[in-house]
């Protein structure tokens, strides 16, 4: 026989002992909660320029997105969308090398406020979470349901977006000079393997066009004082390492586009040119 017990919902917001810092604690000691897979926690209370602190900010390493979440004791209401819309903005602005996504968490998400939410999602990467403790005998625990998934405007949508041409003084005024000088040295390199391969300035990153057509097997990313440089090539464990004991610095692999992504100082460009024209040579030869 299998003893059953009947959970009784137990309301979090208002009790006397169950707090949203308690909530949050077993979010970080159990991220798979969310239901959003297995996400490493970037950080917690996580302060924001002129707008409060972000409840929590979760990442996804394998794909290279960021969850910022808000969690609310009780209904959702106006201002907790607002806030989260807010934090996925300023964190995809600070951050726009990684994909970002809107996360909404309440015990109780109304049909009202999913019908506002809805009204974003396709617009805003967005995911609603309602959230309930239950009470199984002495046992608490915590059950989520995802009311409102992720939705996408499609390829062609996106790639509107991420080609939209700028010029080379757009990239010098959102980062340097000498940050851009940087993807003329990739270039460089590039135009040992395909010597008719040109600079295509794009408003998220610097790709490459040969004979006027679009290949973007090596794309950069500009920063401050580095370059963050793209290299489509397929992951693999061999390749990894070797990156790894040579001292480059690699962030997340962006299963997305297949890409490698290394951060670059003028110095790497120096003392890594051979392993980058290699790298450069093989997302040409696989891209």
């Amino acid at each position: 026989m299998v003893d059953y017990q009947r959970a009784k919902t137990v309301s979090l917001k208002g009790h006397p002992t169950l707090s949203e810092k308690w909530l949050q604690e077993r979010i970080v000691a159990d991220t798979a909660l969310l239901g959003l897979g297995e996400l490493t926690v970037k950080d917690v209370e996580r302060r924001q320029p002129r707008a409060g602190r972000l409840d929590l900010l979760l990442s996804d390493p394998v794909t290279a997105t960021r969850y910022e979440v808000e969690l609310q004791l009780g209904p959702t209401d106006e201002t907790h969308i607002i806030r989260t819309i807010e934090y996925w903005d300023l964190e995809r602005r600070r951050y726009p090398q990684y994909e970002h996504v809107a996360v909404i968490v309440a015990e109780d998400i109304t049909s009202r406020f999913l019908n506002v939410i809805s009204l974003f999602n396709g617009f805003i990467p967005l995911v609603a979470i309602q959230l309930r403790a239950l009470q199984i005998g002495d046992v608490l625990t915590l059950s989520t349901t995802k009311v409102l998934d992720q939705m996408t405007l499609g390829a062609a949508d996106d790639e509107d977006e991420v080609e939209q041409a700028v010029d080379r003084s757009y990239w010098e005024q959102r980062a340097t000079k000498s940050s851009v000088a940087l993807a003329d040295r990739l270039l460089e390199l590039v135009r040992e393997v395909e010597p008719t391969a040109t600079l295509k300035y794009n408003k998220y990153y610097i790709g490459l066009a040969r004979d006027g057509i679009v290949d973007n097997f090596v794309a950069m990313r500009p920063r401050q004082q580095h370059i963050i440089a793209e290299f489509r090539i397929p992951r693999s464990d061999e390749l990894t390492s070797r990156l790894e004991e040579q001292g480059v610095e690699t962030l997340e692999y962006s299963t997305r586009w297949r890409q490698y992504r290394l951060r670059l100082t003028p110095a790497d460009l120096d003392a890594k040119r051979d392993l980058l024209r290699e790298l450069v040579e093989t997302a040409h030869s696989t891209g």
